[in-house]
């Protein structure tokens, strides 16, 4: 438990960081599942245009720290490889 007054300030800023987080971090997912689905029903044009606005939610929530920069980068590639290779 926090005694001193600096460290029930950081459980504070903690638990609303932890908040905002999971915000992005389900924000992110949504998008990637939007992507996934459009490419599982074969729409090439749906499915692309679900990248375009996936693309930077990944990198923002890179960016933010929610993900590393690396794991957005592989799964941004990743998606766009496979909405690239679809047939159309």
């Amino acid at each position: 438990m926090a005694n001193t007054k600096s460290a029930k300030k950081a459980v504070r800023k903690i638990t609303t960081r932890t908040e905002v987080n999971k915000s992005r971090r389900s924000n992110m997912r949504t998008e990637v599942r939007k992507v996934e689905e459009a490419i599982a029903s074969g729409d090439k044009s749906a499915a692309a245009a679900a990248l375009k606005i996936a693309e930077p939610v990944l990198a923002r929530t890179a960016q933010k720290g929610v993900l590393h920069k690396r794991t957005a980068s592989r799964k941004i590639s990743r998606l766009t490889a496979r909405v690239t290779s679809m047939g159309n």
